[in-house]
């Protein structure tokens, strides 16, 4: 497995909790935005996890893919969940 192309390795470390990155895509005035926000300062500061937020009408991309679904999670750029933040599974996506 050592001559193995990394294309066709599989990845068997997961990555640290510090390494991962949470995303939050949101907009002003949105209260789910601001539960959701609440769950993930909380989640990501028991485990020391970065994250950030997004606003999405300061970004044509974001607005394109999510307006219909904010708040959004991204856990490493890829969506975790939408509308309503669950603190037990975002904690398990970042731990597992």
């Amino acid at each position: 497995m050592a001559g193995m192309s990394p294309l066709f390795r599989r990845k068997t470390e997961k990555p640290e909790p510090g390494e991962r990155l949470v995303t939050l895509v949101r907009k002003p005035g949105c209260h789910l935005c601001d539960d959701a926000q609440a769950v993930i300062e909380k989640v990501c500061g028991d485990l020391g996890v970065p994250w950030e937020q997004k606003d999405i009408t300061e970004h044509e991309a974001l607005y394109d893919r999510y307006w219909e679904q904010i708040p959004v999670v991204l856990i490493d750029g890829e969506q975790h969940t939408f509308w309503r933040v669950n603190a037990d599974r975002l904690r398990r996506a970042l731990t597992e």
